[in-house]
C-alpha cells in the first residue's frame, strides 16, 4: 500500500499516478504528457515485395497506433578499375536513383496520409544492412518490416541477403513478408507482358 503525503490532495495524487501511467514529463513545472508512439521501420527498395511491405507496416501501424517510416538505400554501382573513367557517370546515376526515390517515396507517403497512417520517409547512399540497423537504432525503432524476395538458399549464400542481414543484427523484432508466389503479378508486370 502506498503511502500518501496528507499535504497532497486525492486529486493531485490521481493526477500524478495518471500522468505516470501515460509516461507524463515535468517541464517548468507543469506536467506534459506524452505517449509514446511506437516505429516502425519499413526498408523498401520499390522491387515487387516493396508493395507486401507497405501494406504490413501500414496495418502494424494502425494495430498499435504508430507511424511508419519508409527507408530507401540507394546503392551506388559497383565499378572496376577499368572503368575508373565512368566515375563522374556513377555521380549522376547515383544522383538519378535519389531523385527518383524521393518522387516515389513522396507519392507513398501521400497514399499512407489518405488512410490516417502517419509516415515520413528517409534515404541514403550506401549499403543496405549497415543503413538500415544504424536507423533502427537512432530512431529508437520498436519493429523493422521487410520483405523477402523469395530467392534461393544458393543465390543467398553466393550473393547474401539484405533480410537475413537485418535479422541477425537487430536489436527490435523484424516482422519479414514473404514473396508473393500468387498467380496475379503485379499491375505494371501485366502491362509489360500485355506490352511484349
Amino acid at each position: 500500500m502506498v503511502q500518501v503525503n496528507r499535504s497532497v490532495s486525492e486529486e493531485a495524487f490521481y493526477n500524478i499516478c495518471v500522468g505516470l501511467a501515460n509516461d507524463c514529463v515535468a517541464v517548468n513545472g507543469r506536467i506534459r504528457y506524452s505517449r509514446h508512439v511506437k516505429t516502425i521501420l519499413a526498408p523498401i527498395d520499390f522491387s515487387a515485395a516493396s508493395e507486401g511491405v507497405i501494406a504490413e507496416a501500414a496495418s502494424l501501424a494502425q494495430a498499435i497506433d504508430g507511424r511508419v517510416v519508409l527507408l530507401t538505400v540507394i546503392q551506388p554501382p559497383v565499378v572496376m578499375t577499368e572503368y575508373a573513367p565512368l566515375l563522374a557517370d556513377i555521380a549522376e546515376v547515383t544522383a538519378a536513383g535519389e531523385k527518383s526515390a524521393a518522387t516515389k517515396l513522396a507519392k507513398i507517403e501521400g497514399d499512407l496520409a489518405e488512410n490516417g497512417i502517419r509516415s515520413e520517409s528517409v534515404q541514403f547512399v550506401g549499403a543496405p544492412i549497415p543503413r538500415i540497423i544504424e536507423q533502427a537504432k537512432t530512431m529508437a525503432a520498436d519493429y523493422i518490416v521487410m520483405g523477402s524476395h523469395g530467392h534461393t538458399a544458393l543465390y543467398d549464400l553466393l550473393v547474401g541477403s539484405t533480410t537475413h542481414g537485418v535479422l541477425m543484427r537487430a536489436s527490435c523484432p523484424v516482422v519479414i513478408v514473404p514473396a508473393s508466389k500468387g498467380e496475379n503479378p503485379p499491375k505494371a508486370k501485366r502491362e509489360r507482358m500485355a506490352v511484349a
